[in-house]
C-alpha cells in the first residue's frame, strides 16, 4: 500500500466507527485516535473523546440542540476583558496563520468570556487564548468549541487540585535529571531558569510553545488517553531529547527562546519516545522499590 492508500484506509476506519447508527465504539475510537486523527474528522472525534458528544446516537440531535440553547444563554459580555482578549488574539494570530482573520477574533472573545462568566473563581489569563485556539480551529461551530474547551479546562483544574503545579514541576525536574542528565547539567552551567519554562510547559499542555500543527496532533493522543496529564511530563522530556543537540549549541538567552518557541517536531517520534521514557521510569521505580 502506498501512503495515499494508507491514509484513505485510516480515514475509512474512523468513518466506520463514526457512522454507526446505534452506538459509537469509544474504546475503538480511542485506540485509533492515539495515532492521530484525520483532519477532516478531528472536530467530530474530539467531541466524543472529550465526552461532549455522547456515544448513544439516539440522543445526538437532542443533546446537540440542548448544547446550542445553553451556549446561546451564556453571558459573553465584559468590555474590559474583551480588550485584553483581543490584544492577546492579535499577538497569537501573528504566529499562528491558521487562525488569522477577524472572524476568529470574535469566537475567541465569546468562548473565553462565556467560560469566565460561568466560572467566577477563574481569572483571565493570556494562556486561555492558546488553550482555546485548537478548538476554534477544528470545530465546525463556536458552541462545540466552547464545550470542548470547557471540558479541557475542567480537567486541567481537577488535575491541578490533586497535584499542585509546584509538585508537578518538582517531579518533572527529577525526571529531567534522571532521563537527560547531560542536558540538565548543561542547563545548570548556562544558568537556565528551569522553573520558568517547565511551569508553562506543564501548566498549558505546550499550547503556547509548540507549533500549532504539532500541538493539534499531540492533543489527538492526549484526548484519547485516560491519563494525559500523567503522560505529559514524558512528552516534555521527549521533546528535550529531540532538540538536545540544538540546545547544547546555544547560550542561555537562545536556549530560553527555543524552549518558549519550539521548532517543528516529528510528533510520531516524540510520542513514541515519551512512551519509552514512561516505561523506563516505571521499571526504575519498580527496581528501586524492590531494593527497599
Amino acid at each position: 500500500m502506498n501512503r495515499d492508500e494508507d491514509e484513505l484506509s485510516y480515514l475509512n476506519d474512523f468513518q466506520e466507527i463514526l457512522q454507526s447508527e446505534v452506538y459509537v465504539d469509544l474504546e475503538r475510537l480511542r485506540i485509533l485516535a492515539k495515532h492521530g486523527v484525520p483532519y477532516q474528522l478531528r472536530g467530530e472525534v474530539w467531541k466524543y473523546l472529550l465526552g461532549v458528544q455522547q456515544a448513544d446516537r439516539s440522543k445526538e440531535l437532542s443533546s446537540s440542540k440542548a448544547r446550542t440553547e445553553e451556549y446561546e444563554q451564556l453571558d459573553k459580555i465584559d468590555s474590559e476583558t474583551t480588550k485584553r482578549i483581543r490584544g492577546e488574539v492579535s499577538r497569537f494570530q501573528r504566529r499562528v496563520p491558521e487562525l488569522d482573520g477577524n472572524e476568529h477574533v470574535q469566537s475567541f472573545v465569546n468562548i473565553i468570556l462565556a467560560y469566565l462568566n460561568s466560572n467566577h473563581d477563574v481569572e483571565y489569563s493570556s494562556n486561555l487564548v492558546s488553550l482555546c485556539a485548537p478548538f476554534i480551529y477544528v470545530m465546525e461551530t463556536e458552541c462545540d468549541a466552547f464545550f470542548c474547551f470547557e471540558r479541557l479546562m475542567q480537567a486541567i483544574e481537577e488535575y491541578n487540585t490533586n497535584i499542585s503545579l509546584k509538585k508537578q514541576v518538582a517531579q518533572f525536574m527529577t525526571l529531567f535529571r534522571c532521563g537527560l542528565p547531560e542536558l540538565c547539567s548543561y542547563f545548570d552551567e548556562e544558568e537556565v531558569d528551569l522553573n520558568e519554562w517547565s511551569t508553562s510547559w506543564l501548566h498549558n499542555l505546550l499550547a503556547k510553545e509548540m507549533r500549532f500543527e504539532n500541538l493539534v496532533r499531540l492533543w489527538d493522543t492526549y484526548f484519547a488517553m485516560a491519563d494525559p496529564f500523567a503522560f505529559h511530563p514524558f512528552v516534555c522530556l521527549s521533546i528535550l531529547l529531540s532538540v538536545k543537540e540544538a540546545l547544547e549549541d546555544l547560550e542561555q538567552s537562545e536556549i530560553r527562546t527555543m524552549l518558549l518557541r519550539l521548532p517543528s517536531l516529528n510528533m510520531e517520534m516524540i510520542i513514541a519516545d515519551a512512551y519509552n521514557f514512561r516505561h523506563e521510569t516505571i521499571e526504575r521505580q519498580m527496581n528501586e522499590n524492590g531494593e527497599l
